[in-house]
């Protein structure tokens, strides 16, 4: 509650509908007319009074042909038939469409199939039935899908505001770090932590964000975090925020005007995340260097940040089933790695991954989120329920 209360909302912007997909919509989307806006025909074949097929006639003059995109004709004779596309507008004085495939066409009639059935308004998408003008088809509050770019559209608009994309730096800090491709002694461990937050910004559509690594000194610190705070709406770091002699970044965020909101958080993994805002409001997360800590408080915390700064509605919780007792000593929440399944009764399950400490990130590969367990309580048995938190959707 205390990054949501802090984290200021994001300005509005318009944009270019081919640029909109992914991006919080902004603004309600109403319908410029009905939908369809005809009577539309939904298959191939001819359109016929469906009294005078009902009345036992099966062979029918076809008296035009209507394409779709073509104005509306009219069947003058209620003994006759248009030929109709996919798509086009349904003539009037028709209210029954029989597919080609139920048709002998020949010398300019159609011969309905023997023993073909059907009833009136087939294979006719009324106006109007998916909704009607005026009426609001998106509310604002949602990521962009392809689907709603098709509905968007739809409306006639060919630019909608969204939410302005914020700017995202990521620093990984520490002397041990080497980044991949690049030669690496025994003593040193791949940079993995910054890739890792780049990676899971972007899919969650927050694809304005850079990386880069600082070797622990105070003063070059000082310099690289003030230029991307000049820069930027939000700035993670990774690493060098615990108690350890090389841990500067705490102080060196103090001497830049970052105030602090609050230092340590009573969970495992993750307890030692700071977070903040600089002097222009900007959102500061210093979150653990061990990368499951770092992970789990990226999720937990930065990402909901984000999106609720962009005006997005926050999705529904979700509950899974433990599939095996978990023990663990309490004062801490924790947040415990797992796999989810759906059983044959449509229960969805938990099964809890092992890390070995939380530098273990090779054992959350393949898993689909973690579960919280809080931390009033030691043991949870199997079969109960506890709040389910996936990587893929804060």
């Amino acid at each position: 509650m205390a990054i949501a209360e802090s984290v200021p909302p994001l300005d509005v912007e318009e944009v270019a509908l081919a640029d909109a997909a992914g991006r919080v919509l902004r603004q309600p989307v109403c319908a410029e007319r009905d939908q369809p806006p005809f009577d539309r025909v939904m298959m191939d074949g001819i359109a016929v009074e469906f009294a005078t097929l009902d009345s036992g006639q099966r062979r029918f003059r076809i008296a035009a042909t209507q394409h779709a995109g073509d104005r509306e004709q009219s069947l003058s004779d209620p003994a006759g038939c248009i030929e109709v596309m996919t798509g086009a507008v349904l003539p009037r004085g028709s209210d029954c469409v029989i597919p080609v495939e139920r048709l002998l066409v020949n010398a300019g009639f159609a011969e309905v199939e023997e023993g073909y059935e059907t009833q009136q308004f087939r294979f006719i998408h009324k106006q109007g039935s998916d909704f009607r003008e005026g009426v609001e088809v998106l509310p604002p509050g949602n990521a962009i899908t392809p689907m709603d770019i098709a509905v968007i559209a739809s409306c006639g608009l060919g630019r909608v505001r969204v939410s302005r994309l914020p700017v995202v730096r990521v620093i990984s800090t520490g002397n041990e770090l080497v980044a991949a491709g690049r030669p690496i002694e025994t003593h040193q461990i791949r940079l993995s932590n910054g890739p890792a937050l780049v990676a899971m910004l972007a899919r969650q559509g927050f694809t304005d964000c850079a990386h880069d690594h600082l070797l622990d000194n105070e003063q070059l610190l000082a310099d690289r975090i003030e230029a991307h705070l000049s820069a930027a709406d939000v700035l993670i770091l990774s690493g060098g925020v615990s108690m350890g002699k090389a841990d500067f970044v705490p102080q060196v965020l103090a001497d830049l005007g970052v105030t602090k909101v609050f230092h340590k958080i009573s969970q495992r993994p993750g307890k030692p995340m700071w977070f903040g805002l600089g002097p222009r409001q900007q959102a500061v997360f210093a979150l653990p260097g061990n990368p499951v800590s770092s992970l789990v408080c990226c999720r937990q915390y930065v990402l909901p940040a984000l999106h609720r700064a962009s005006g997005r509605h926050a999705r529904a919780a979700e509950v899974a089933v433990l599939d095996e007792t978990v023990i663990f000593e309490p004062a801490l929440t924790n947040f415990l790695p797992v796999r989810v399944h759906t059983d044959t009764s449509g229960i969805l399950r938990a099964s809890p991954v092992s890390t070995n400490t939380s530098g273990d990130f090779a054992a959350l590969s393949g898993t689909d989120g973690y579960v919280e367990l809080a931390r009033e309580i030691s043991k949870f048995n199997a079969g109960c329920q506890v709040p389910l938190h996936r990587w893929d959707t804060p």
